[in-house]
């Protein structure tokens, strides 16, 4: 069974508008790359033709992996989404407990993440222990890097 890609309306925005940039500008552009390369010669000692060779390989590879997510897609709507608990499309207030500091986070799918920005993944640590979680609870998750992470919810909105 395909893993099913959770994603919100703009998500899929961003998946859709880079599926046709890959295929209306990198390809062509790698094609290019590769007849030019093609007309210096032997090909077996034509370091820009196996470069722009590698370079397709690429852009078919991230091609067919956001057709795949495309295939298994489920959009989140923000109308659907319950705010008794924190769930995927939710946007929740937290209290980190060890830095004494508020935060605010959109949980999305992991095609999505983008901690930095405010995106964090359901699949994260972080995201993980905040799924289901209430208004006042706290959630407790191990970070590789800082140990033990205590948050507490604070508010969740659609």
């Amino acid at each position: 069974m395909e893993k099913e890609t959770v994603v919100t309306k703009e998500g899929l925005k961003q998946l859709k508008d880079r599926l046709e940039f890959l295929i209306k500008v990198k390809r062509p552009e790698c094609v290019e790359k590769i007849g030019i390369a093609r007309s210096y010669g032997d090909l077996s000692e034509n370091g820009e033709y196996q470069a722009a060779r590698e370079e397709q390989a690429n852009i078919e590879s991230e091609i067919l992996e956001i057709e795949e997510k495309l295939r298994n897609v489920r959009v989140i709507d923000e109308k659907d989404i319950d705010t008794s608990t924190v769930s995927l499309g939710c946007t929740v207030k937290i209290h980190d407990m060890k830095f004494d500091e508020d935060m605010t986070y959109k949980i999305v799918g992991s095609t999505e993440s983008d901690p930095l920005n405010g995106l964090l993944s359901n699949e994260s640590p972080a995201g993980k222990a905040l799924i289901g979680a209430k208004k006042g609870d706290i959630v407790t998750y191990k970070s590789v890097n800082m140990g033990e992470i205590q948050l507490k919810v604070l508010d969740i909105k659609a």
